[in-house]
């Protein structure tokens, strides 16, 4: 069954070993915890629920709140393993988290090679990116930069740090079109040389998964900030490098930009990593597994 607010979901509330599953809905989450309180069942799992560090006044009396209703769930499924951060700022167990792969969200036929071509360095996505640091690496360098044309009300939506004035932006970076459709992404990462996602160093993991899913199955090399959903799934499949360290980042875009052999094999380990994570059915397949293995080892029923 498919639900979308707290008054869909309590209809199956009677339902016998019903599970109540929320994907990527922390608002749906509170209100239902907050809803399902005073009862014992049915057992409620959130999955990819990005929560972020308490920022502002009201941010920080909320948190006593959040941290009580998402008491009421039993288990959080991440796409990330190191979910230290997130434990300690929520106030969450960690026998209540688990990893499950996530996969690439754009599916390219034929498969493009992994040869390490392209035009540019591109950095690319929404959620918790510091194009910030980009720009400073990009500026030092003298090879051929991109970024979507910036939608400054999502990228502000989606806690991103993009503070230049666009007519400030370093000479090498060029805006490119962006319809926000999946042709539109593909063929912006299909022309990129090196893909590169940095995220703050206040984050709690490094969101975007996807988005490195689907460079990765683009057949480019990912260059990321190192931290949860990044250095903690990828080892050969990309580089990493310290978060909000502009030298670093532009140390490690020259290597890969000048290395062939880097460029190409990190390339290559990255796209079969995500051809080897399916699509949808495998991963509604792998959640409902880690579902079933987690009431098992629970007793929930």
């Amino acid at each position: 069954m498919i639900a979308s607010t707290p008054s869909e979901f309590l209809r199956y509330r009677d339902e016998k070993d019903a599970v109540f599953v929320v994907d990527c809905d922390p608002g749906l989450g509170y209100r239902l915890a907050a809803a399902l309180w005073m009862r014992r069942s049915p057992a409620l799992v959130s999955v990819d629920f990005v929560l972020r560090r308490s920022s502002g006044v009201k941010s920080r009396l909320l948190l006593p709140l959040r941290r009580l209703l998402l008491r009421r769930f039993q288990h959080h499924i991440h796409y990330f393993r190191d979910t230290s951060k997130f434990g300690e700022v929520y106030a969450i167990a960690a026998d209540r988290f688990s990893h499950v792969p996530f996969k690439a969200n754009l599916h390219f036929e034929p498969q493009p090679p992994a040869d390490g071509s392209g035009e540019y360095i591109l950095c690319f996505g929404r959620s918790l990116r510091d194009f910030d640091t980009f720009f400073d690496a990009v500026e030092t360098l003298p090879y051929p930069a991109a970024i979507p044309e910036p939608n400054f009300e999502a990228l502000n939506a989606n806690g991103a740090r993009f503070t230049r004035k666009l007519s400030a932006l370093p000479r090498n970076v060029r805006l490119l079109p962006d319809t926000y459709t999946q042709d539109a992404t593909k063929q912006i990462l299909l022309a990129a040389k090196i893909v590169v996602l940095t995220t703050l160093r206040s984050n709690l993991v490094c969101a975007g998964i996807g988005t490195c899913l689907n460079a990765m199955a683009a057949g480019k090399c990912v260059i990321g900030t190192e931290g949860p959903g990044m250095s903690d799934l990828f080892k050969d499949e990309a580089l990493i490098v310290p978060p909000e360290d502009p030298k670093a980042l532009a140390e490690m875009i020259r290597r890969a930009w000048e290395d062939d052999d880097l460029r190409r094999r990190t390339a290559l380990a990255g796209q079969q990593y995500a051809s080897s994570q399916g699509g949808e059915p495998e991963l509604y397949q792998r959640i409902i597994d880690d579902i079933c293995s987690w009431q098992r080892r629970s007793g929930v029923q």
